[in-house]
């Protein structure tokens, strides 16, 4: 019940987007099922873990996973006696993390839910299979690549294939030599003039708005190209350089339509912090961290409960009407305290913001009844109960 009310206000007409992730669960030892020595995003290294690749449905005002998945190292995928010990089924054979995620991707068009842009870090983005699969699907994404990409410049490309002598097959794949090379989206970056960049505010935070200076490029993806007969159609390369840093820091490759405005872009990429968030509170508030199992059943009912917790939560906090619309009769001169996320800037400076949500919302509620004694309605009930 909860994930269906959640899906509703997740999809009701606004814009929403189909992002891909995956999480990851610090765990010792060897015997629960899918860990091993990988990347663990939470610790920021390689450590021991387990890793779930998840797509979720995300808008400005939510995000919640609509498919979960473990991922299966290859030492766990041939281990017939580790797989019989935790349960794994039998037709569960190794996937890549992309290979997992296309498959959800697939799934998830076929449920017919949105079918909005795809979002994708530069883990998932910088595989060109990837893409050119979601592509084939009619989506569009939105895919972070890394600074060593190759793309063709506006005004190049591979050379044509050379002619037929009339002996044999006829060429058909396309050529590179030393005048006809692509470059990387750094060396492209680097190279554009000062009137490319403009500033753009995406989202207004906890005491600031976040903004950064942005480029946006129509390229062609030169990623082995000369097996094709034909190149790859053009995209947008998006390419973030903030003030201060000394290059640019981020990139990504979309496919969006070649007349999206460049602030919209700039705002479907920038939802991301919208999941990071979600995820956060999916682990610190409704439990998803806290298995202590080893089998494959227990750790995937584990998450499918916590989830339609969380997709119940965020049906009900759809009720609750924004300050600005209705306030609260009894508080409608008192101020409303701001929840803050994981990308917002510290309120002041000088003073230590906790992380922990829970701690935020413990002095949340602090605040709120200390305000609320103050105030002649809540007062007078107060004293009535109290006679």
């Amino acid at each position: 019940m909860g994930l269906e009310l959640s899906l509703q206000v997740l999809t009701r007409p606004r814009q929403q987007e189909i992002e891909v992730d995956d999480t990851s669960f610090p765990k010792k030892g060897q015997h629960s099922v899918g860990v091993a020595r990988q990347h663990c995003g939470e610790l920021g290294k390689q450590d021991n873990c387990q890793v779930a690749v998840t797509l979720s449905i995300a808008n400005h005002d939510a995000s919640l996973p609509v498919a979960y998945r473990l991922y299966l190292p290859k030492e766990w995928a041939s281990d017939r006696k580790r797989r019989r010990k935790v349960g794994v089924p039998d037709e569960i054979g190794f996937k890549t993390k992309p290979e997992i995620a296309l498959a959800q991707i697939r799934w998830a068009c076929e449920a017919g839910l949105p079918r909005g842009a795809v979002l994708l870090d530069a883990g998932y983005g910088a595989d060109t299979d990837l893409r050119t699969s979601i592509t084939a699907l009619g989506l569009s994404y939105v895919a972070g690549i890394q600074s060593h990409t190759t793309v063709w410049a506006p005004g190049t490309g591979p050379r044509p294939p050379k002619k037929w002598s009339g002996h044999g097959r006829p060429p058909k794949l396309l050529r590179r030599d030393d005048k006809h090379k692509p470059a990387s989206v750094k060396e492209l970056a680097l190279a554009l003039p000062k009137r490319a960049w403009r500033t753009i505010t995406w989202r207004e935070a906890t005491g600031e708005k976040l903004s950064s200076r942005f480029a946006q490029v129509r390229v062609r993806v030169a990623h082995r190209d000369y097996w094709l007969a034909d190149s790859r159609p053009k995209e947008w390369l998006l390419i973030e350089w903030p003030d201060g840093e000394k290059e640019p820091i981020k990139y990504w490759l979309s496919t969006l339509p070649e007349d999206v405005a460049f602030r919209q872009l700039v705002d479907i990429d920038k939802l991301r912090w919208r999941i990071e968030r979600d995820y956060q509170e999916l682990k610190q508030e409704v439990g998803l961290g806290h298995f202590e199992g080893r089998g494959w059943r227990g750790f995937h009912h584990h998450a499918t409960l916590c989830i339609a917790a969380y997709g119940f939560l965020i049906s009900e906090r759809e009720t609750i009407p924004p300050p600005e619309i209705v306030p609260p009769r009894c508080a409608r001169n008192l101020p409303y305290a701001k929840v803050t996320s994981p990308e917002d800037p510290p309120l002041r400076p000088e003073r230590h913001v906790p992380n922990s949500i829970a701690t935020m919302r413990r002095r949340l509620v602090a605040a709120l009844a200390t305000t609320l004694s103050r105030c002649p309605c809540c007062a007078a009930r107060n004293r009535h109960r109290n006679l």
